[in-house]
């Protein structure tokens, strides 16, 4: 009889970026950030998954109506417009100039991001399913 799968208690080695599975936007920033990081330094799991509801609950973030995108980097945490910009950080030159992003007062930022998340189906349109990666790529994503 195979062993039950045992969730990890350890923050993942990698930065993980988890997404609205099912948000034609959401996959399209996916699609755009795993050519630019061919070396892999990100991972990445849909808010829906296993891997991903695991992570929000380990970081105290509701797991159930949850639109925003989250970096897990070890124990900390990022949402939003801090997400976006620590992975452009992580994602290197030029990317990293996004840093900049920080001069504008966080609450600005992220109020820009919600117009967005809460009109992302709307402009963008929804999948009736979480994305499967291809092939090339699919260590990239927790399972």
């Amino acid at each position: 009889m195979p062993a039950e799968p045992v969730e990890s208690t350890e923050p993942p080695e990698t930065p993980v970026v988890l997404f609205d599975g099912v948000c034609n936007l959401c996959n399209g920033v996916i699609q755009f950030l795993i050519p630019r990081d061919p070396e892999g330094r990100l991972k990445y799991a849909a808010l829906q998954s296993e891997p991903g509801q695991a992570l929000l609950e380990r970081h105290d973030f509701p797991t159930e109506e949850f639109d925003s995108f989250v970096l897990v980097e070890g124990e900390k945490t990022y949402t939003k417009s801090g997400a976006a910009i620590r992975i452009a950080e992580i994602l290197g030159w030029p990317y990293r100039i996004a840093g900049v992003g920080r001069v504008v007062p966080r609450p600005i930022r992220d109020r820009l991001y919600e117009f967005v998340a809460d009109n992302r189906y709307d402009w963008f349109g929804r999948k009736d399913q979480c994305m499967i990666p291809d092939e090339d790529v699919s260590d990239r994503f927790l399972s």
